[in-house]
């Protein structure tokens, strides 16, 4: 089993930053990819962003170029660096895990899922 924990969210102005991290922890010698995904209430959970370890990496169009997505593979440890917040971000960010995410990319549903963080991004 796997557990993810994320960390950093928060409310923010439009245009600010926030960097969200999450910590695996458990048998995580299997995991391959991780990615960040939200929740909007009303809406459907999107995948925006996942990294593969040998460092390759998908984004959602509407964060490209304002989010990134980084690893601590030493600390397992997963990070997403969002910059210029808009407040259509408001969502409750999660960290997801496991081989789903390698094969099916943003539009799977991970096999390990933490608890998410909110993020709010006011205007």
């Amino acid at each position: 089993q796997v557990q993810l924990r994320e960390s950093g969210g928060g409310s923010v102005q439009a245009g600010e930053s926030l960097r969200l991290s999450c910590a695996a922890s458990g048998d995580t010698t299997g995991l391959y990819c991780m990615g960040w995904f939200r929740l909007v209430p009303g809406k459907e959970r999107e995948g925006i962003a996942l990294v593969k370890r040998d460092g390759s990496s998908e984004y959602q169009d509407s964060v490209k170029g304002r989010f990134t997505i980084s690893q601590d593979n030493a600390e397992n440890t997963l990070y997403l660096q969002m910059n210029n917040l808009k407040p259509e971000d408001t969502a409750v960010y999660y960290c997801g895990a496991g081989p789903s995410v390698c094969l099916y990319g943003l539009g799977g549903l991970p096999n390990f899922m933490g608890s998410g963080t909110q993020v709010t991004v006011s205007s």
